[in-house]
């Protein structure tokens, strides 16, 4: 799983904050066997309390890597095998490689602990002592636009699917220093040499100015015959077609 988020609000409290528009398309308990979280960063519309607390008392000895600054939280709030990386680390676990990669971002969830852990994104490559069976996830997290991803591609040159964000963009001005907006998802897409991608970080909650379907609207417009999916929250219609694409 990657950032998981199953309550109303995207919140220190569920009483106040930004609330979900749509809900999940799947409850915690209605989960198949969940093995591994991915976390990206400590905002809380991407590190959840509740949604944490609860997959760990379905699934106690599941594994939760994090970025570098953000184990003893997550110790605390009861998960038993924590793996904590700084950008470019790696570890295999079961015969899956999970890496820290970097993106342009930011961490915070007090006044007191702005920047104090980091964030991330990750790959995850599975069969990894078989170089033809080789198969390579990159999972974006939050980032804005940098040359610097760049790096990623020349580290990972055989993405098979990548899961990019496209929204969270307005205004700009404000917004540009955050997050991707679609034309520049698509322009990722084209710089990382993705075989196929997945759009994630929109549809859920409102947490910017813009309409929240005007992500997928651009994206549609941008992205033309690229294998660049856009799949709303609970569908299944792609996903198929994805797999084919992804062998």
């Amino acid at each position: 799983m990657t950032d998981p988020i199953f309550f109303k609000r995207a919140s220190p409290s569920q009483l106040i904050g930004p609330k979900r528009r749509t809900p999940p398309a799947l409850s915690i308990r209605q989960l198949p066997q969940i093995d591994f979280i991915v976390i990206s960063h400590n905002h809380y519309d991407h590190l959840d309390y509740h949604s944490i607390r609860q997959l760990l008392a379905r699934f106690p000895n599941i594994v939760i890597m994090v970025p570098m600054g953000l184990k003893r939280a997550l110790l605390k709030w009861g998960a038993k095998h924590v793996v904590e990386l700084d950008w470019w680390d790696c570890v295999t676990v079961d015969g899956l490689c999970f890496s820290a990669t970097p993106a342009r971002h930011w961490s915070n969830r007090s006044l007191f602990n702005v920047n104090k852990s980091l964030w991330c994104g990750w790959v995850v490559q599975s069969n990894i002592d078989n170089q033809k069976q080789l198969k390579t996830l990159y999972f974006m997290g939050d980032t804005c636009y940098s040359p610097e991803l760049k790096e990623i591609a020349k580290r990972f040159p055989s993405i098979d699917l990548a899961l990019i964000p496209i929204g969270a963009y307005a205004p700009r001005w404000y917004m540009q220093s955050q997050h991707i907006a679609p034309k520049q998802a698509v322009q990722l897409y084209d710089e990382l040499n993705c075989h196929c991608a997945i759009a994630i970080h929109w549809g859920a909650f409102e947490l910017a100015d813009e309409p929240l379907d005007e992500p997928a609207q651009l994206l549609n417009a941008y992205k033309g015959n690229r294998s660049f999916h856009l799949i709303k929250i609970g569908g299944s219609q792609a996903i198929n077609r994805i797999d084919s694409e992804v062998e």
